[in-house]
C-alpha cells in the first residue's frame, strides 16, 4: 500500500485555481505528480499560476472563463480536454465570491452576483464536466464554506449560495454514483493569508478574534485544504461520496457563528470610508 499521496499521470482540473485556497490545491496536486489545468477570469492570473505549477514540475495548462457564462464554461472544458488528450480524473470546483454586508445594505445586483458565481457557477461547471470525467474513477470536489450550514451575520448571500452548493454535491453523488464518479464538498474554515479571510476580518484585532475562536488554536493554511483534497480524491477514500467535510480546526463545532456575530458588531463600530 502507498504511504504517501501519488497522483502521477492523473489529470486534475481546478476551476478558480489561480489564487488563494484553489491555487494551493492545484500546487498540491502538482507536487504529487499530476497534470494540472487551472481556470479563472483573468488571463494574467492564469499565466502566473501556470508558471508556478510548471516550476513545481507539473505539466500545466490554463484557460480563462467566467463560471456565470455557461457557453464560456463549455468552451473552457473543451480546451482542457484537448490539453489532457484524455479524460479528467479529478475536478476541483472552487470559484466563489464574497463580501461582508447586511441584507438591507445589499443591492439586488450584489446578491445576484454571489448567487451566480457560487451556485449557478457550480451548476455550469458540474454540467459541463460530466462528459469529460473518467468513468469509473473520477473524483469531484466542490469547495464550500461553513456558511452553508451555519447562519452568519453579514453573510446571508453566501449562506444561501453555499447551502445550494452542498445540496448540488449531495444530489450529484446520487446521480453520478452509478457511473463511478464520486462527488464531495470540502468546507474550509478560517484560512490565513487568503483574500476571503482578509475580507471577513480586515484588521489585526478581527483576525485575532477569529484565531481565538478556533479550538485547535490557529487559522488553517492552504496546505491544510490541499492535503484534504488529496486525501478525499485518493484511493484511500474510494468509498466516500456525498460527504460535506469541514476542514476548519473544529471552528464550525464551537465558535463560528458566535465569532462572526462579534465581527459584525465590531465592523458596525468601525469608521466608514
Amino acid at each position: 500500500m502507498a504511504t504517501q499521496l501519488d497522483f502521477t499521470g492523473k489529470n486534475v482540473f481546478v476551476v478558480g485555481g489561480t489564487s488563494g485556497i484553489n491555487l494551493g490545491v492545484a500546487c498540491g496536486f502538482a507536487k504529487w505528480g499530476a497534470n494540472v489545468a487551472v481556470a479563472s477570469r483573468k488571463q494574467d492570473k492564469v499565466d502566473a499560476a501556470v508558471e508556478q505549477l510548471k516550476a513545481l514540475g507539473a505539466n500545466a495548462f490554463g484557460t480563462t472563463f467566467d463560471v456565470r457564462d455557461n457557453e464560456q464554461v463549455a468552451a473552457g472544458f473543451a480546451k482542457v480536454s484537448d490539453f489532457f488528450t484524455e479524460t479528467i480524473d479529478i475536478l476541483i470546483s472552487g470559484a466563489a465570491g464574497n463580501f461582508p454586508a447586511k441584507v438591507n445594505d445589499m443591492s439586488a445586483n450584489a446578491i445576484r452576483s454571489v448567487i451566480e458565481i457560487d451556485l449557478l457557477g457550480t451548476y455550469h461547471v458540474m454540467q459541463n464536466s460530466f462528459q469529460y470525467l473518467t468513468k469509473p474513477g473520477a473524483s469531484v470536489v466542490n469547495i464550500s464554506a461553513p456558511q452553508a450550514f451555519l447562519p452568519m451575520s453579514y453573510q446571508s448571500h453566501v449562506c444561501s449560495a453555499k447551502a445550494g452548493v452542498d445540496m448540488v454535491t449531495r444530489t450529484l453523488a446520487m446521480e453520478w454514483g452509478s457511473a463511478g464518479v464520486r462527488v464531495n464538498s470540502i468546507v474550509p474554515g478560517p484560512i490565513a493569508n487568503t483574500e476571503g479571510m482578509d475580507r471577513l476580518a480586515p484588521t489585526p484585532q478581527l483576525q485575532e478574534a477569529v484565531t481565538q475562536s478556533v479550538p485547535l488554536g490557529r487559522q488553517g493554511t492552504v496546505e491544510d485544504i490541499a492535503n484534504s483534497a488529496g486525501i478525499i480524491c485518493s484511493e484511500f477514500s474510494a468509498y466516500i461520496t456525498g460527504a460535506i467535510l469541514p476542514v476548519d480546526g473544529g471552528w464550525s463545532q464551537t465558535g463560528a457563528t458566535v465569532v462572526m456575530d462579534k465581527l459584525a458588531n465590531m465592523m458596525d463600530k468601525m469608521p466608514k470610508g
